[in-house]
């Protein structure tokens, strides 16, 4: 690895800001509620989350009168109906707020910097642990196709009552249509009998609801209140949600509700659960090398865990575990001649893979991003024998890399986005029954699918469809809660083909070492990889501005417009934020003329929470502001830009998995030293083609974090479900 800088050598006293906690869940520092820092949560809420929108590249000319972000939010509802057999939860736009001051204003702050991504909201849980739980129900039946509707706003007479509401209590009015959204009809009423409802709104914290509570029960409010211990409840599991969670042991929950001064947390949870706000789980606990289960009065005694999740991820989980069990154990409907051809079209790690896949419903596949030749050229020998075979990706850039050039027949692979396939807009279509029309379905950036959006995916396969989950163990895991590709791994339930492809040159080599714990020195002739050494965040901003505009051009040819820039977290003195100020300021200077942006400005979008899509902006005018994203136009409208764009030449490393780009200038300043862990970095450094410039201000912090801090374990229930599915799993 080459440390010779490509700017300068001047090196300062390292006095940075402290940063906010980086942008994924396995970076989430601490069970500490009160940290105020930028963590996972940033990513799964945020307008900026990792991820992508194909609903706006395969029907960007269909999508005029309704926004393909919109009709995507409604699709996903709706298929989250059939799966979990209850109603969509609603959500209405975040507009925005009007000039405050006290107690409101700093509500409203707080609710607007977790929407924004600008803070997360506070991080709950330390480290549970994966796994286990019981049989799941019957299987749900493939969702149908969705119709591409807007979210319907609340009723302005609801908006107004609520308003009168939050006013009274001296919370800011502008949070009225969040809360009348939240709350539906009534809404006014409810917050009235209930005002820990407010707990409900994005970014609202316990001790924010207490203030509007005693505001408007006075006296009658106490912290025993059955009310208080409901609401923080429900507000704890979802905070852990936002951690990646898909539930939490019970002496997890109990503790973190003494924390928050729940006199009774026992009694909170129980009230919980009997108003079936949450459910509650009793998982056996099959852990390699456990002693074997005792026998009290003839009935064999097993160790437990219980479990308290949210009824969303719980029945998601549910219908995942079921929906996978159902490939794993039946027999693929093919005859063999067409999968004998397929076989015989690849070859080395692509046949390894047709095999696997000829006789089994269910096959995983690793590698980085090499591999990704190799079911890529499953997907062409599937097509080129007749079989009705697609595959997804995470992002629009994903999506490109896979599907290349056009071939020899004239068109290129068909590949979507597993959000575009989700609302319609793209994909291989779907049969009277609604389940995608396909014979084999490749699934790639498999670490990247939360809970929710893989049990839509699995339950939209047809029977005696086959699935490929493929996809880089090492990397970031998914904004949303659940860990579905490592669960998958470790169940061991069906075939995992290991690619033999190596990354290619210095920079294969480098992430390669960083995936097994080892920084190592690489030699790169071709200034492939360059250190620039830094001792305060001031200076770290200076020098990753001088490598964008000027020293990665000059020495590696690559654009400013083609350099990514990936840092720890939003905040801090070198975090996106400031960051993409400084680079805004010398690559595309303007007024903000519409709220902060000017034409020419890079963007990151985030068309729903949890992902984002890079993009440029192209003007601004009554309608919105006029992106284009992915090679797509969209417009989005003026009261949701704040929530919705942000500047884009710096990027975490969450916004930026599924991408790559030609140059990525990774920043390290000292204040990010305690927030870094081997599947950060892998995933930072692994987003550049041919140039990494890493801008090091952590000293020995960077080797450790590569050595010894591994992904923050994330409890889930999906390997003792499949347990129960399939027999061979554990």
């Amino acid at each position: 690895m080459s440390t010779e800088p490509e700017t300068t050598e001047d090196t300062g006293p390292d006095t940075p800001d402290a940063p906010e906690s980086p942008d994924t869940p396995e970076q989430d520092t601490a069970a500490q509620d009160t940290a105020a820092k930028d963590t996972a949560a940033d990513e799964s809420r945020e307008g900026a989350g990792a991820g992508t929108t194909g609903a706006q590249t395969a029907a960007g000319e269909a999508s005029s009168e309704v926004s393909a972000a919109e009709a995507e939010l409604a699709a996903q509802r709706i298929e989250r109906e059939r799966i979990e057999r209850r109603k969509a939860e609603k959500r209405g736009p975040i507009e925005s707020g009007t000039k405050l001051s006290g107690t409101a204003a700093d509500l409203l702050a707080a609710v607007r910097a977790v929407e924004s991504g600008e803070k997360p909201a506070a991080p709950v849980f330390a480290e549970p642990e994966p796994a286990p739980r019981r049989p799941a129900p019957a299987p749900v039946r493939q969702p149908q196709p969705t119709a591409a509707a807007a979210p319907s706003a609340p009723v302005p007479e609801t908006v107004e009552a609520v308003r009168r509401v939050l006013a009274e209590g001296g919370a800011p009015e502008a949070l009225a249509p969040q809360v009348a959204a939240a709350l539906g009809e009534g809404a006014d009423g409810a917050l009235r009998e209930d005002p820990w409802q407010l707990l409900r709104i994005s970014g609202v914290r316990p001790e924010q609801a207490d203030g509007f509570a005693r505001a408007l029960l006075g006296a009658a409010c106490a912290p025993d209140d059955e009310r208080r211990g409901r609401a923080t409840t429900v507000w704890l599991l979802e905070q852990a949600a936002l951690a990646g969670h898909t539930a939490l042991e019970l002496p997890a929950l109990t503790a973190a509700l003494t924390q928050r001064a729940v006199p009774d947390a026992d009694a909170a949870v129980q009230g919980t659960l009997a108003e079936g706000e949450a459910l509650v789980f009793q998982d056996a606990l099959e852990e390699p090398g456990a002693p074997a289960p005792r026998e009290e009065d003839g009935e064999e005694e097993r160790p437990v865990r219980v479990l308290v999740g949210l009824e969303r991820y719980a029945l998601a989980e549910e219908s995942l575990a079921d929906s996978l069990g159902h490939l794993v154990n039946s027999p693929p409907k093919e005859a063999a001649e067409p999968w004998e051809a397929v076989v015989a079209g690849t070859s080395g790690g692509a046949a390894d893979l047709a095999r696997a896949v000829a006789g089994h419903g269910l096959v995983l596949h690793t590698g980085g991003e090499a591999a990704r030749a190799e079911p890529a050229a499953l997907l062409g020998a599937a097509r080129a024998a007749g079989l009705r075979a697609f595959a997804v990706c995470h992002s629009p850039d994903g999506r490109r890399r896979l599907a290349g050039p056009p071939r020899e027949t004239g068109d290129s692979l068909p590949v979507g986005t597993v959000a575009g396939v989700l609302s319609g807009a793209e994909g291989p279509g779907r049969d009277a029954d609604g389940a995608l029309d396909v014979d084999l379905l490749i699934v790639l950036d498999a670490p990247q699918l939360d809970v929710e959006s893989a049990a839509m995916l699995v339950e939209s396969l047809p029977d005696g469809a086959r699935l490929v989950l493929s996809g880089d163990p090492a990397v970031l895991w998914s904004a949303g809660p659940g860990r579905v590709f490592a669960d998958l791994l470790a169940a061991r339930a069906c075939p995992q083909i290991a690619s033999r492809t190596p990354d290619p040159g210095p920079l294969g080599e480098l992430v390669s070492g960083i995936g097994v714990g080892e920084l190592n020195q690489v030699d790169a002739p071709g200034k492939e990889i360059v250190i620039v050494p830094v001792r305060d965040a001031g200076e770290a901003v200076h020098r990753t501005v001088q490598l964008v505009a000027d020293s990665v051009p000059r020495a590696i040819g690559v654009p400013p417009e083609q350099t990514v820039v990936i840092t720890p977290g939003h905040g801090g003195a070198a975090g996106t934020r400031a960051l993409n100020s400084a680079l805004k300021e010398r690559l595309n200077p303007g007024p903000g003329r519409f709220g902060g942006f000017d034409p020419g400005d890079r963007i990151a979008y985030s068309p729903a929470p949890g992902r984002t899509v890079p993009g440029r902006v192209v003007n601004a005018d009554a309608d919105g502001l006029h992106l284009e994203c992915a090679g797509a136009p969209v417009v989005v409208p003026r009261e949701r830009v704040e929530q919705c764009v942000r500047h884009g030449w710096a990027l975490t490393a969450h916004q930026a998995v599924g991408g790559r780009w030609p140059a990525a200038v990774v920043v390290l300043p000292g204040d990010a030293a305690q927030t870094l862990s081997r599947p950060w970095v892998y995933t930072a450094f692994g987003r550049a083609e041919r140039h990494l410039s890493v801008v090091h201000g952590v000293e020995q912090a960077l080797p450790q974090a590569v050595a010894e801090t591994s992904a923050k374990p994330r409890t889930t229930r999906l390997q003792a479900l499949l347990r129960t599915q399939v027999p061979s799993a554990g």
